[in-house]
């Protein structure tokens, strides 16, 4: 549970970096959405974070799966997913 934590985290920082977003990474909760009523992210950013995944952890994550819409569901659902298929 702490790797998952302390990934989360990592996570909320590479994405603020990446979309050069005006909040805190510690200001982005772990269970809200995304995209929309969330984070208010949207599909560049997606493509944005995936980019920085791919770079960051040695996977990608490929628009075309039909899973995306679980995989970046929320921060804990990215982190999940990057903690199970990371590389690096």
């Amino acid at each position: 549970m702490t790797t998952t934590l302390s990934l989360e985290a990592e996570l909320a920082r590479l994405i603020v970096e990446a979309l050069h977003l005006e909040i805190a990474p510690e200001e982005i909760d772990p269970e809200a959405p995304l995209f929309g009523e969330g984070l208010g992210l949207d599909s560049i950013d997606a493509l944005e974070i995936a980019l920085a995944v791919s770079k960051r952890y040695g996977f990608q994550l490929r628009s075309d799966d039909e899973r995306n819409h679980r995989i970046f569901r929320s921060l804990r659902a990215l982190a999940a997913h990057i903690e199970t298929n990371r590389t690096g």
